[in-house]
């Protein structure tokens, strides 16, 4: 022990991520499933929109995305602190390939309808709740926690280079192919994460103690995210950002369609959508900075006004260059108070608690985002794409006002 650490975890400590095979695995089979989901983000709109022709329709379509959170979350993250981490990981990359590699094949039989896309990307999305319970709680056990911050930043880089580039690619894939054999493509990917997760160990997660019915899981899991002084206030806050978000991304293609003049299957759709994943990117490589030299308060905040204000430079866009910068700015805000939340969670919360806390605050944070697409595919058909940007994009702005009359202006908490 002379001299700091002892020399096991000195060695942990010391070695690159890219020399532990499990998490290279791991990031692998992410790598792979996030490429086909890019694709799917552009096809599936596309789809829906090119078949219906409806913004309310389209923006359902996110709705549908996200609402499983709200209803599983809770659920999800009290059974990944019950259950092997990796057969949760596999089983549910299992079942998303299967439930999208039946829109293809439906429509290559001519069955092929709207209400068959929702009812998919409401599975998928629910599978997914599952899968982020897994494999969030499971990065501190495969890395550690000395190499948490570094992990958790690989993870998010890789995930929103992917996001910058596979839509701009989905696009084109989906022109050529047509969006339906594009979203094929995807369900390979699933097929293949499954695959890879399956070599990772077991990961298995704390045992609940004995007797103990889940809903006490889920109470405690719940008591942990109110209680807390930062973990309450910066997930509430991020109702604001999803609802935002939840108008934002509903009616993106009909936004580029009313606004910028593009039409539906148009392939520069796929580099608006790309925009969205370069302010990602963005969001990742200036976070770890802000959150060095700021509280983590003052970064949610600050993320809050400027998502605002970049929202504004989307509706008032013109031309698609300027469209294109407003967004990916928009994206890069946004994401920001996505990622601090998730960060703060990730560090603060002990791991037999990890599952139940980062979905609970998931489910509270993005909460709001199946509403935001909801009333913003709604107040679309009265007001206009426009309109119903600035209204509910408005909720940001609300949350930042908000936000300033808590502590989080004034003081800075200690990440333990």
């Amino acid at each position: 022990m002379a001299g700091g650490l002892p020399v096991a975890l000195r060695t942990r400590s010391e070695r690159s991520l890219w020399t532990d095979g499990r998490f290279v695995v791991f990031t692998v089979a992410r790598t792979v499933s996030w490429a086909g989901t890019a694709i799917t983000l552009v096809a599936l709109p596309m789809l829906v929109f090119q078949r219906t022709g409806s913004p309310a329709l389209t923006a359902l379509l996110t709705a549908a995305e996200v609402l499983p959170y709200l209803l599983f979350g809770l659920l999800a993250g009290a059974l990944a602190d019950r259950w092997s981490r990796r057969a949760v990981m596999v089983v549910t990359s299992v079942g998303q390939a299967a439930v999208l590699a039946s829109v293809p094949l439906a429509d290559a039989f001519g069955v092929l309808g709207t209400a068959h896309l929702l009812v998919a990307a409401l599975c998928t999305a629910a599978a997914g709740v599952f899968f982020d319970a897994a494999s969030f709680s499971a990065i501190p056990e495969l890395v550690g926690r000395d190499k948490l911050a570094e992990a958790t930043g690989v993870s998010s880089g890789l995930s929103t280079v992917i996001s910058m580039l596979g839509p701009g690619v989905g696009g084109v894939v989906a022109a050529s192919l047509g969006p339906a054999n594009a979203i094929g493509i995807d369900a390979l990917s699933y097929a293949v994460a499954a695959v890879l997760l399956a070599r990772l160990p077991l990961l298995r997660a704390a045992s609940a103690p004995a007797g103990r019915p889940l809903r006490g899981d889920i109470a405690e899991g719940l008591r942990y995210v109110w209680r807390h002084p930062l973990i309450r206030p910066l997930t509430l806050l991020g109702i604001g950002n999803s609802l935002a978000a939840g108008a934002v991304l509903a009616l993106l293609l009909p936004a580029a369609v009313e606004q910028l003049g593009l039409a539906a299957d148009d392939a520069r759709i796929g580099l608006l959508y790309a925009a969205v994943g370069a302010g990602a990117l963005l969001a990742t490589v200036v976070l770890p900075r802000l959150s060095r030299a700021l509280p983590p308060g003052w970064v949610t905040l600050g993320g809050l006004l400027l998502s605002w204000v970049f929202l504004l430079g989307w509706v008032l866009a013109t031309t698609f260059p300027v469209a294109l910068a407003a967004l990916a700015l928009w994206q890069a805000s946004n994401t920001l108070v996505v990622l601090n939340g998730i960060l703060v969670r990730q560090r603060v919360t002990p791991d037999e608690l990890q599952g139940r806390v980062n979905t609970t605050g998931r489910m509270i944070a993005w909460g709001g985002q199946p509403l935001g697409a909801v009333l913003g595919g709604g107040l679309a058909g009265v007001w206009g794409t426009s309109g119903a940007l600035v209204c509910v994009g408005s909720a940001a702005l609300a949350a930042c006002l908000a936000g300033l009359c808590t502590p989080l202006r004034r003081r800075r908490y200690a990440l333990v």
